[in-house]
């Protein structure tokens, strides 16, 4: 039990500490982005510069024409400064935004599947077996308070496992499949039993249900994962 609880606690601190890396890297990312995206936009100055530089560059012009002309680019320049000035407030803004909505994603994001992987763990600790009931004339199985109707083939693959469980015994493919069939177990295909396993599991219908009840024994075969003496057959 302590060898559990500090893998759970490491796994939590990991996890801490992805988010956290995983934050300071969007940060740092869009303040980079921002500090390259502001330094590349042009001075809101510049063309206030250029104008007053056309000023003196031409003080021999003097008809009211000319005077008006270098007017309006002076008034030109002077919008272009406030505009650029604003779009630098509306950029700035919108990358506060995108940062705070990464993050917030991100965050989101981990406790969503951080959630998930409680709600299975306490699913999987909640589904302790109390009771088996194999009705071979309904065709019917009785796990705790759920019902599960199922078809004849399904019923007696179930019901071999159940029998097996009961002497204790692993049945691999070939022996199921032979004891099913009534031949040597020699004589019939793993793939065969395999495939029995998959139907009663498809005729089951819920996923948990199906992958706790019946087991898959890595190189020795199938069984049911349950008590024997919560097995009832009628």
């Amino acid at each position: 039990m302590q060898v559990s609880t500090s893998s759970v606690t490491e796994a939590r601190a990991l996890g801490s500490r992805a988010v956290v890396l995983g934050i300071g890297a969007i940060v740092a990312i869009l303040l980079v982005a921002a500090v390259f995206l502001f330094l590349t936009l042009p001075d809101a100055g510049t063309f206030n510069a250029r104008v007053t530089q056309l000023f003196v560059e031409n003080d021999d012009l003097t008809s009211n024409a000319e005077i008006k002309l270098l007017e309006i680019l002076a008034g030109s320049g002077t919008a272009f400064a406030e505009t650029l000035a604003s779009y630098r407030m509306v950029i700035f803004v919108l990358l506060v935004f995108a940062t705070a909505m990464l993050v917030a994603a991100l965050v989101f994001l981990v406790m969503l599947v951080t959630m998930n992987r409680r709600m299975a763990q306490i699913e999987r600790a909640g589904m302790e077996v109390n009771s088996l009931l194999i009705s071979r004339e309904e065709n019917t199985v009785y796990l705790n308070n759920m019902e599960f109707k199922l078809t004849p083939a399904a019923i007696e693959t179930l019901s071999v496992l159940a029998e097996a469980r009961m002497d204790g015994d692993i049945l691999n493919g070939s022996e199921l499949e032979g004891v099913i069939s009534g031949r040597r177990a020699a004589d019939c295909d793993e793939a065969a039993g395999a495939t029995r396993i998959k139907r009663l599991r498809d005729a089951l219908g819920n996923q948990m249900v199906s992958e706790l009840l019946v087991k898959n024994i890595a190189r020795k075969g199938y069984m049911l994962s349950i008590d024997s003496d919560v097995i009832k057959m009628v």
